[in-house]
């Protein structure tokens, strides 16, 4: 996720400059190995929320360290920077693993005439310091598939191959409606783009409150990637896409069955405990000065409704079908209480 993208043009993502694959038989150079690689985020992020979700999940967290950059950026050489603060690093501002203030020093470090965006989710090799890659989408299903002997007893399979075409089937039209299709729409250079992009967002949602109305999940009868990758644009849509991104015909919570299917995996372990509600308002409205030039960050929703009863046991399914929940999260990997987050 790259930030201040300014509505100049038809809202379009940059692909991943970075692709390298760690996996357990290292058949692509790199292998799996605990305590080889540090995965630097921002709890703002859809696209890194969702790969520290895979991990959480996985139980990755003694294999993989996490570092957390600070949601407000640093303006460095005129572009906003992904960077460590004394509040999210050490005290120099420096991540006390990698030994970094701006997350842009990995990708210098992996190719030092690299001149394009820098962004996260980013997994960097901790031996050498350089990046491994930024590839969101290949960084979740490598977590989910190919990190086994390292994940916990009891894990849980996110991506089961008999299921694999249906997930990539219904992660592409979440990703071109749902996750690209609010920055379409709040990056949406004239009334045209907007609309259309608004339209197809909420085209999306209508069928999504239509087919989870008698489903528990959105595959099959436990949770998936399909899940992850949907619920990570629901817990941001009321905090920043409604009213930010003008996404404001609806919102999540006047959707009874989308808001309930939200709320179920807020309240399962890997999906709220993970989440940061202050981290994703403070970053969207204070650093896209394009669109809210005033930075003046907006207080609500209220974060108490995501603990409110969902009732979506009844329907037939269960999150880890068989297998068990993950432990509770690191006490330094905890989020902000959400007496904090509203």
């Amino acid at each position: 996720m790259r930030a201040n993208m300014l509505p100049t043009e038809d809202f379009e993502r940059d692909p991943s400059a970075f692709t390298d694959r760690v996996t357990s038989d290292g058949r692509y150079g790199r292998v799996a190995e605990p305590g080889r690689y540090r995965l630097v985020v921002s709890r703002a992020c859809p696209w890194a929320h969702r790969v520290v979700m895979v991990r959480r999940i996985m139980g990755l967290e003694e294999a993989i360290s996490l570092a957390v950059v600070d949601p407000l950026q640093e303006v460095i050489d005129g572009e906003p920077h992904w960077v460590f603060s004394e509040g999210n690093g050490d005290r120099d501002g420096k991540d006390p693993v990698l030994g970094i203030h701006a997350l842009r020093e990995a990708y210098l470090a992996r190719d030092p005439h690299y001149t394009g965006g820098v962004s996260v989710p980013a997994l960097v090799d901790v031996a050498t310091g350089e990046l491994v890659s930024n590839d969101y989408d290949m960084l979740s299903v490598d977590l989910a598939t190919e990190w086994g002997d390292l994940a916990r007893e009891g894990a849980p399979s996110l991506y089961p191959e008999l299921l694999r075409e249906e997930i990539d089937t219904v992660s592409a039209w979440i990703h071109r409606d749902l996750n690209h299709g609010v920055y379409r729409a709040g990056f949406a250079p004239d009334q045209e783009v907007y609309e259309d992009a608004v339209s197809n967002v909420f085209s999306r949602l209508d069928y999504l409150e239509r087919r989870l109305a008698g489903h528990r999940y959105l595959v099959s009868d436990h949770i998936t990637l399909a899940d992850l990758r949907l619920w990570a644009t629901l817990v941001r849509f009321d905090a920043v896409y409604h009213g930010h991104f003008k996404c404001n015909r609806r919102k999540l919570s006047e959707y009874p069955v989308l808001w309930a299917y939200a709320r179920d995996l807020y309240q399962t372990p890997g999906f709220g405990d993970t989440t940061d509600l202050l981290h994703i308002r403070e970053h969207y409205y204070y650093v896209h000065t394009g669109i809210n030039p005033s930075r003046i960050v907006a207080v609500g929703p209220d974060p108490y409704g995501w603990e409110e009863p969902h009732y979506r046991e009844a329907l037939n399914g269960e999150p880890f079908r068989g297998d068990t929940p993950p432990d509770p999260v690191p006490e330094n990997e905890r989020v902000t209480d959400l007496e904090f987050q509203g």
